[in-house]
């Protein structure tokens, strides 16, 4: 069962897990599970997605209940009316704490044609943790708030990588020995962005919404183990 957020007679919310791919595409074969067949069995009615997470994401996804309900959400992404707050788990201590990432971003096929794209991220905790790994005995790791200005594909993950401070537990832009290091040391096997909340307005009546999705048993094992649960806001 999925963990409904928020719902009423125009939209809901979701916390997609970490891991389950939103709908079916070329990306994931026939037999997997997907957010909007497990939601369909929950709910009842036509349901359309109003905007995507990455397979590896967890956190808030939001569903129209009809088609009009759709449209009017996708134009708040298309316009860059909504506010995404996400969580991540870095490689390392960025510098400068808080800042911009400025960088233009192909789509799904890195061979296309790139657009601005821009990060703000910003650098709430850190820690230092004494387990060897190639030519240092410590290792840097922080936890970002971060907020994408754009949506393009992958923006975080790309984004992060490119300043050298990659997200724990991504497979394609992350290091594949921290995140060994995090399945070892850690019992920590997925990827550590969560989208933890989301503004927009609500169509029908133009209430400001503000919808929170709670971090995952593996998230909450890391920030207790970091001494980082008083910095989750």
């Amino acid at each position: 069962m999925l963990d409904i957020l928020y719902q009423d007679t125009d939209l809901l919310a979701v916390n997609k897990p970490a891991g389950m791919p939103v709908h079916r595409s070329h990306f994931v074969g026939p037999a997997e599970a997907f957010v909007i067949d497990a939601l369909r069995e929950q709910v009842d009615g036509p349901l359309h997605l109003a905007h995507r997470l990455d397979r590896p994401t967890s956190g808030v996804l939001l569903v129209a209940r009809n088609s009009d309900m759709a449209a009017a959400l996708g134009e708040q992404f298309r316009a860059r009316s909504t506010r995404k707050h996400y969580l991540a788990v870095v490689r390392g201590w960025p510098e400068p704490a808080e800042g911009v990432i400025d960088y233009a971003l192909p789509g799904a096929r890195d061979s296309g044609p790139r657009r601005e794209a821009q990060t703000h991220y910003q650098s709430v905790a850190t820690v230092e943790v004494p387990i060897a790994l190639g030519r240092y005995p410590q290792q840097r790791y922080a936890l970002l708030k971060c907020m994408p200005q754009t949506g393009r594909f992958r923006q975080i993950r790309k984004h992060l990588a490119h300043i050298h401070h990659p997200i724990v537990g991504d497979s394609q832009h992350g290091r594949s020995d921290h995140n060994r290091l995090f399945k070892q040391h850690f019992g920590c096997f997925r990827m550590l962005l969560h989208a933890s909340a989301l503004e927009f307005v609500h169509p029908a009546d133009a209430r400001a919404m503000r919808i929170k999705a709670p971090l995952d048993a593996t998230w909450l094992a890391i920030t207790d183990r970091f001494g980082w649960r008083a910095h989750l806001g």
